[in-house]
């Protein structure tokens, strides 16, 4: 992959702005809309905008006979920091205590291995100019087909946008989905994977505890005791089914980010086994109000409570539009919301206050 092209997926990848960014994916359904200015919007008119969107396809849920709350997480600055490692904006808010430029090498390291498992495991190059906002949106243009034997290479994939290159994307979905479910460790030799865990220690040390402290929060969300969860192996954890508790929890990850690197975050991050495939969305076309409304569609029911956690003016407009909470994440070190320091105490409340819940901050009940 040549310099221009990393230069110009980098750019995409961290890409905040919706207002500035090109959409480029040639499968995206005209009729759905470009909500990111939703500060200027009226109620009605949100809820108009998107009642005849086409819906994406997902995973639905029966929430009629218990509790959910479903955590709806941003990736960048929230859950993981990259973005400011790689301007130095995170080692620039502690007053010169933080070598910039060693936070800057890490975000470049991070940076390079992003790029380079999206392309040489995920399909990045084939497909980044698709976008779609999950795995499950064109699965209804899968065949079943057996793909085994399937030439990814030479299948002619690109345009027009038929249901033929449609088909051919929705192979790719569905052999990213599977991949993902397997985890990075089946497709890197040991000398790669040493570097990759040298590399999360690292960050860590660099960032005081933000990656690991967001990993044992996500447990949390979970449902999953933190402790325990260190003894339970990767296989084990689809075992553990949230009926078993009178609280159901899911986390679900809405992204600004395009797909595929997204998903490869998840993995390099060690979040794979706390957020499923089918649970992450790119809104890096729709919005995230958009991918909001989505969720909203899986998950019904009176008994169901969301709550977003993340450090953007889109998320949290979009939570103000839904009516849900929002809990922004600020990394400087006096930041009142961040890793780590957020408890699932401070969650209760802001939800609490949101839906006039009855139980207590100190109840475990919900967990």
């Amino acid at each position: 992959m040549n310099d221009s092209v990393s230069s110009d997926t980098a750019a995409k990848m961290f890409q905040l702005g919706k207002d500035e960014a090109t959409v480029r994916g040639c499968f995206r359904p005209s009729c759905i809309p470009m909500l990111t200015n939703i500060e200027h919007m009226d109620p009605l008119s949100i809820q108009t905008s998107l009642i005849d969107c086409p819906k994406v396809k997902g995973s639905g849920q029966d929430t009629s006979d218990h509790k959910m709350t479903v955590y709806i997480w941003d990736m960048d600055e929230t859950l993981i920091l990259l973005k400011s490692l790689l301007n130095g904006t995170f080692a620039m808010a502690f007053g010169g205590s933080k070598d910039i430029e060693k936070g800057k090498s890490i975000g470049r390291s991070w940076e390079k291995y992003i790029l380079q498992f999206s392309d040489e495991i995920f399909f990045y190059e084939q497909i980044e100019n698709y976008n779609e906002p999950c795995l499950d949106s064109l699965r209804e243009f899968d065949d079943g087909r057996d793909l085994s034997e399937y030439d990814f290479k030479n299948d002619g994939f690109g345009s027009p946008c038929d249901d033929i290159n449609k088909r051919k994307l929705a192979y790719r979905h569905r052999v990213i989905a599977q991949k993902y479910a397997k985890g990075l460790n089946n497709f890197l030799d040991q000398e790669m994977i040493t570097q990759w865990e040298h590399l999360y220690n690292l960050t860590d040390t660099y960032t005081d505890g933000w990656f690991s402290s967001a990993r044992i929060f996500l447990q949390e969300t979970s449902g999953r005791n933190h402790m325990s969860d260190q003894l339970i192996s990767p296989e084990q954890h689809g075992l553990i089914s949230a009926t078993d508790t009178k609280h159901q929890n899911v986390n679900i990850l809405v992204t600004s980010g395009s797909l595929v690197p997204s998903l490869v975050k998840c993995l390099l991050f060690r979040l794979d086994d706390l957020i499923e495939a089918q649970n992450i969305y790119s809104s890096w076309e729709v919005g995230k109000l958009q991918c909001f409304s989505w969720v909203k569609e899986r998950f019904p029911g009176a008994n169901v409570q969301f709550c977003v956690i993340g450090d953007g003016f889109e998320e949290c407009k979009a939570a103000e539009a839904m009516t849900w909470p929002f809990i922004r994440i600020d990394p400087r070190p006096d930041g009142f919301h961040r890793f780590p320091g957020l408890t699932m105490q401070m969650v209760k409340r802001y939800t609490e206050v949101i839906y006039n819940s009855n139980t207590t901050t100190g109840s475990d009940d919900d967990q």
